[in-house]
């Protein structure tokens, strides 16, 4: 049974900083590719980055780009968000989730497992 567990997630005054981690397990890592997503209250889950199963290649949405970065480590069996200058608006409960594919995608649609999800609260 493949399964994903977030932490990381807590209260920070906007413009600092916090690191997710998404540990899985149950399915080959590796060979998958891995997305974050958020959702913050009355809104639709939305896509925030996704890193293609080697780590050398990811994309981010407009709203987070130059500020939040992904990467992963295979050995670990784990994905990271580290979340930079953050902002109100940032303010969510994140997703980590496993593609079925090996290549980065946006579109949910493409993952099949998901974790429970961290919340991410930003103060002004």
């Amino acid at each position: 049974q493949v399964q994903l567990v977030e932490s990381g997630g807590g209260l920070v005054q906007a413009g600092g900083s916090l690191r997710l981690s998404c540990a899985a397990s149950g399915r080959s890592f590796g060979n998958y590719a891995m997305g974050w997503f958020r959702q913050a209250p009355g809104q639709e889950r939305e896509f925030v980055a996704t890193i293609n199963w080697s780590g050398r290649e990811a994309d981010y949405s407009d709203s987070v780009k130059g500020r939040f970065t992904i990467s992963r480590d295979n050995a670990r069996n784990t994905v990271f968000l580290q979340l930079n200058t953050v902002k109100p608006e940032d303010t969510a409960v994140y997703y980590c989730a496993q593609s079925m594919y090996s290549l980065a995608k946006r579109h949910q649609v493409a993952y099949d497992v998901w974790g429970q999800g961290t919340q991410v609260t930003v103060s002004s």
